[in-house]
C-alpha cells in the first residue's frame, strides 16, 4: 500500500496535461450537504422549491446521472478536493474508531492528526489554482485540519486541534449566519484583480434542521411531517444562499468569466418518523446514497442542456483544472469534461466506480479494515458487492443482510428492489471482474460468493 501511494503521489507531481484558456475564469463550487438526487425544481420534486438552483441548471450542462465514489460526508469531501478515490487519498471514514482510543484523549488526538496527513503530500486543487495565481477561499465544511493546510488562500475554518475544529468550527456559520465572508472575498479578489476559486460547502441542509419559519410554513401544510417539512424547508434555504452567490457574481459583472460546478456530497432520504435519515440513504451506497446531479455552468462557453452520460465527481477536479489552465496531474483517475462540456458533445464514463467504508475508521492507514461495499455501474447495470470491513458506530446504516452479489437494472428498477444476480450471472462476472482490476482489495473479502 505505502508503495502504491508513493508512486501514485509522483504520477500525480511529475505528470501533466492541460491547454491554457485566454483568461483565466473565476470557479464557484456549489457543495450541498445530505441531500437526495431528487431533491430539486430542476430533477422534477413536485414540492421542494429551488428557484435558484433551477436557473442554474438552465443554462448549465446538467448531468443527471451523476454519482459520488462514497456516501459519506468526509471521503466524499476529500474527493472533491483531490480528485482521487478514497483508498488513494485514504480518508475513509469521517472519525477514527472510538475503540482505538479514547475520544479527546492525547492518544485520539494523534490518530486525528494521522488522518488529516494523508492529504499533505497530495496536490489538491486549491494547492494547484494558488500555484497558478488563483485567490482561493474556503467556507463551509471541511474536515481537513485549516484552510491553509488544505492549500486555499483564505478561508474560514480554523481546524483541528483548535476547539471545534474537527468538520468545520467558524467554516460552518457561512449561509446559516449570513454570506459576508465569501462576499468580503469576492470583493477582494476584484479589487486585486486575481481570478478566484471559493469552495461554498455550507451546513446545509445537513442537520440540525432549523430553517426560518417563513420557509418552514411552506412545507407544512404540503407533508404530512414536521421533520419531512424541516428538511424541505432546509434544501430551500441552501437554494437562497447560492442565489446570494449567483447575484453577487453577476452584480460584480463576472458572470460570463465565471465556472459554476455544483454537487452534493451524499444523499439524505428524510425519514417521517424521526430527525434521521432513512435507511439506503446516506451512508449507503445505494442510488439515495451515491446518485447526485452534476452542473457545470459557464455562459459562453459551456452548452447547456441535459446529458445522460455515467459521470463521477472525480470528475470535477481534473475538469475544473482544465477549465483553469492548469496543468491536469496524470494520475488522476477522473475524465477532464471540458472538451465535451465545450462542443456540447456527449462524454461518459463506460464504467463508473465506488466504495463505502464504515463511518468509524478501523486503520487510520489501512482503508480495507472499514471496507463495507463496492460497486459499478455500466449502462442501465449496477453490481454491489459487500464486504466483511468493520463497523463500530452506525451499524444499523450497515444491515448487510443481502451478502450475495446483487445486480440491478436501474432503468427498468431506480429503487432498486430486484436482485438479477442469478438470472446473469455473466454480466455479474463481467462487472465482477472490472471491480477486481480497478482496485484489487487483497486484505478483505466478499462476504459470500453468489451461487444459483
Amino acid at each position: 500500500m505505502n508503495r502504491l501511494r508513493t508512486l501514485l503521489i509522483a504520477a500525480l507531481t511529475l505528470g501533466f496535461a492541460a491547454i491554457a484558456p485566454a483568461a483565466p475564469p473565476n470557479i464557484v463550487f456549489l457543495l450541498s450537504d445530505d441531500q437526495a438526487w431528487m431533491d430539486y425544481g430542476f430533477m422534477g420534486h413536485p414540492v421542494i422549491q429551488t428557484p435558484n438552483l433551477d436557473r442554474l441548471a438552465t443554462r448549465s450542462a446538467v448531468f443527471t446521472r451523476g454519482y459520488v465514489p462514497t456516501a459519506l460526508c468526509r471521503p466524499s469531501l476529500a474527493t472533491l478536493v483531490t480528485g482521487l478515490y478514497a483508498h488513494q487519498h485514504k480518508i475513509s471514514g469521517n472519525d477514527p474508531s472510538p475503540k482505538l482510543a479514547k475520544p479527546d484523549s492525547p492518544e485520539y488526538d494523534a490518530l486525528r492528526e494521522r488522518v488529516i496527513a494523508h492529504t499533505d503530500g497530495l496536490p489538491t486543487l486549491p494547492r494547484l489554482l494558488t500555484q497558478a495565481g488563483y485567490l482561493t477561499f474556503q467556507c463551509g465544511k471541511w474536515w481537513e485540519g485549516s484552510y491553509q493546510r488544505g492549500g486555499f488562500t483564505h478561508g474560514m475554518t480554523r481546524g483541528f486541534p483548535e476547539r471545534g475544529g474537527r468538520h468545520g468550527d467558524d467554516g460552518l456559520k457561512i449561509g446559516r449566519e449570513g454570506m459576508q465572508p465569501v462576499d468580503d472575498f469576492i470583493d477582494t479578489a476584484v479589487r486585486e484583480e486575481k481570478p478566484f476559486y471559493i469552495w461554498y460547502a455550507p451546513f446545509m441542509p445537513h442537520s440540525p434542521h432549523t430553517p426560518p419559519e417563513r420557509l418552514l410554513k411552506k412545507y407544512r401544510d404540503k407533508v404530512d411531517s414536521e421533520f419531512v417539512a424541516k428538511y424541505y424547508a432546509m434544501v430551500e434555504w441552501f437554494d437562497e444562499t447560492c442565489g446570494h452567490l449567483m447575484d453577487k457574481i453577476e452584480a460584480k459583472g463576472l458572470t460570463e468569466n465565471t465556472l459554476f460546478v455544483y454537487v452534493c456530497d451524499n444523499g439524505w432520504i428524510q425519514s417521517p418518523d424521526k430527525p434521521k435519515y432513512a435507511d439506503r440513504s446516506k451512508q449507503s451506497p445505494n442510488e439515495g446514497g451515491v446518485r447526485q446531479p452534476i452542473l457545470f455552468s459557464w455562459p459562453g462557453v459551456i452548452q447547456p442542456g441535459r446529458r445522460d452520460g455515467l459521470i463521477s465527481s472525480i470528475d470535477i477536479v481534473p475538469t475544473e483544472l482544465a477549465a483553469a489552465g492548469v496543468q491536469i496531474p496524470t494520475g488522476l483517475p477522473g475524465l477532464d469534461l471540458m472538451p465535451a462540456l465545450r462542443a456540447g458533445t456527449p462524454v461518459s464514463h463506460d464504467v463508473i466506480f465506488g466504495e463505502g467504508f464504515a463511518h468509524d475508521i478501523a486503520d487510520v492507514d489501512n482503508p480495507e479494515a472499514s471496507l463495507l461495499y463496492r460497486w459499478a455501474i455500466q449502462g442501465p447495470w449496477k453490481l454491489l458487492l459487500t464486504y466483511d470491513g468493520e463497523v463500530n458506530r452506525y451499524a444499523s446504516s450497515h444491515p448487510r443482510t443481502e451478502k450475495r452479489p446483487q445486480l440491478f437494472n436501474l432503468i427498468e428498477d431506480p429503487s432498486e428492489d430486484h436482485n438479477v444476480a442469478k438470472d446473469h450471472p455473466d454480466i455479474v462476472a463481467d462487472l465482477a471482474e472490472k471491480i477486481a482490476n480497478w482496485y484489487p482489495v487483497r486484505e478483505r473479502k466478499v462476504l459470500t460468493e453468489w451461487k444459483d
